[in-house]
């Protein structure tokens, strides 16, 4: 049986469907607009079960997922959203173990999950030239205990990465282009680079870049996501839709016996591709 416990984050959801996201600590009281709940009280209590405040207004315990902790995080700037942040671990590998570079702290949605994502044995390290926004993020990582999983940097990356060999380096800077000689010697041979910019031109100027930086195998995509309304007897899609939020750009770091020479995939590789 799973149970909150002193320190672990918990969610409690009103049948209004408006939560509060809080890390449980003895002795502390939480204040809901339907009640109080003491955190002694919640302490010990089963994940799933029902539990009501002082007035007698119930909620439900549970435990709250990446994608609430990341929609209720505290922001100074725009956040990425979930929908591109789950695809973008897939396509750099982000697994146990691994080191990561990213560059562009801003709140730390992404720093999150990629330092939930590598785990007590990986690494994250974050590039940030705000200050207040990198002790935005430092709170925010702390809130969900993960402060053991990241470093944070202050400094304008031009100046280069002190990492070198790392797994993956991911820009989420307004000119990522100016940066991919400099991630290209952070990374390890075959690494995984990934970025985010919002426009066509900005894709456009990245492509060159990471040309004459050494990247192959180049990707570029948008993620699309629509919610149904689940009725069974009206399932239709909502009224809104999360469309374009950013443009998405992979490569790996290779080393070409020809500088600058764009790679050219065999004939019957573009073929199979075009078909399938």
């Amino acid at each position: 049986m799973a149970t909150a416990q002193p320190g672990s984050i918990i969610q409690l959801v009103g049948r209004d469907q408006k939560y509060i996201i809080v890390r449980l600590q003895p002795g502390d009281e939480l204040h809901t607009h339907r009640g109080v709940l003491t955190h002694d009280a919640l302490i010990g209590q089963e994940l799933g079960s029902e539990v009501v405040t002082h007035l007698g207004h119930p909620f439900l315990l549970l435990e709250p997922s990446t994608d609430d902790l990341i929609r209720e995080i505290k922001r100074v700037s725009q956040i990425m959203y979930p929908k591109d942040i789950g695809f973008i671990l897939m396509k750099l590998s982000v697994r146990p173990g691994i080191t990561i570079v990213e560059a562009g702290t801003g709140s730390g949605a992404l720093t999150t999950v990629l330092a939930q994502a590598v785990g007590p044995t990986g690494h994250v390290i974050s590039y940030e030239v705000r200050a207040d926004h990198q002790n935005l993020a430092k709170k925010n990582i702390a809130r969900v205990g993960l402060s053991e999983q990241v470093t944070f940097k202050l400094r304008d990356i031009a100046e280069g990465f002190d990492e070198t060999d790392v797994d993956a380096l991911f820009l989420d800077v307004q000119n990522p282009w100016d940066y991919t000689d400099q991630a290209r010697r952070a990374l390890k041979g075959g690494g995984f680079f990934g970025s985010l910019v919002p426009t066509t031109n900005q894709v456009s100027t990245l492509l060159v870049a990471l040309q004459r930086s050494s990247f192959e195998f180049v990707e570029v995509c948008e993620v699309l996501i629509r919610y149904y309304k689940p009725v069974p007897e009206r399932l239709r899609p909502t009224d809104r839709m999360i469309a374009h939020t950013g443009f998405l750009i992979f490569g790996r770091a290779v080393n070409r016996r020809v500088p600058g020479a764009p790679y050219e995939p065999p004939l019957e590789l573009e073929e199979a591709v075009e078909e399938g």
